[in-house]
């Protein structure tokens, strides 16, 4: 365990955004997690908020636990790599991989794929989560980002909270809805009886911003194909606000209950369809599309056979 102390000597400024300027080695999102855990203290007491203002005199110390190794074991899963540098790679995800492991699912990851394919990963954003920067559902398909470096995860992480990089999705759901496009703007938090899913919660009760605009591709007699875009990226964000709006995704087996359709799915139709970022070095635009699954082609074809 690293102990550090500081003397704040100027004020006005957040915790969070102190700590990470005047130690460098620490990115703010390690600043924030340590927070969480109750590392810092201000003033002799333990700070749970690192939206907290320091002051001039302020005495803050930060205890930095030891890294723990890696017990993640590489495995030789096979990646469709959509593109790839020595900053950034992106996949398409197939159906069915687990982004990191969790509770379940402690090996045959794409954390585990990742690191037979990147041997300097580990250390990258985290022990457990390296290289992970966003994540996709188990059972959604598509274009995911892994960052190579720590300059290349930092950089990925403010583009995503400033809301700069584009993350657009296909899916097809139930319903018709009746106008052409439109935006849901509802909080999403942890479901208060069902701690496995998620809900549209206030956020006086935990539950954070999420947004998402949808417009339709397709109108196939009861059923629309939807092209999804990202504001926020809340867990199961899409799947919750679909549902929400009476319009459940196809195949999604936690929120689509009160709808049956057999369909020979790996997953819910869900598809992570185009990615577009800034490279965290040259600057420039890069944009990605990751082709539709042939599961979820085949959904396509059968539904427009109905009609």
């Amino acid at each position: 365990m690293t102990e550090i102390s500081l003397l704040v000597e100027a004020e006005g400024e957040r915790l969070d955004r102190y700590l990470a300027e005047e130690l460098s080695e620490l990115s703010r999102s390690r600043v924030q997690q340590l927070i969480e855990q109750g590392n810092v203290q201000l003033n002799e007491k333990i700070c749970s908020s690192k939206k907290l203002t320091v002051k001039l005199g302020d005495r803050i110390t930060l205890k930095i636990p030891e890294i723990q190794p890696l017990n993640l074991q590489p495995q030789a899963i096979p990646l469709d790599i959509l593109y790839e540098d020595d900053q950034i790679l992106i996949v398409n995800k197939s159906a069915g991989l687990v982004v990191h492991p969790a509770p379940g699912h402690p090996d045959g990851t794409l954390v585990n794929a990742l690191l037979a394919h990147c041997p300097n990963l580990p250390g990258i954003g985290g022990v457990q989560r390296p290289g992970i920067v966003h994540r996709l559902d188990k059972d959604t398909t598509g274009a995911i980002a892994i960052a190579k470096t720590e300059q290349a995860h930092q950089n990925l992480q403010a583009q995503l909270k400033a809301k700069t990089a584009c993350r657009e999705y296909l899916g097809v759901v139930y319903g018709a809805p009746k106008t052409e496009k439109g935006s849901v703007n509802l909080p999403i938090g942890r479901h208060p009886i069902d701690r496995k899913k998620m809900a549209v919660v206030p956020v006086e009760s935990g539950g954070r911003e999420a947004v998402t605009h949808w417009q339709i591709r397709e109108r196939i007699a009861n059923f629309t194909l939807m092209h999804f875009q990202l504001e926020t990226g809340r867990t199961h964000q899409i799947r919750v606000h679909s549902a929400q709006i009476g319009h459940p995704i196809i195949g999604d087996p936690i929120y689509g209950s009160g709808h049956s359709l057999k369909v020979n799915l790996s997953g819910q139709a869900l598809h992570a369809w185009k990615l577009k970022l800034i490279h965290p070095v040259s600057q420039e635009w890069i944009e990605v599309t990751a082709p539709l699954p042939d599961e979820f082609l085949t959904l396509l074809g059968r539904l427009r056979g109905r009609m």
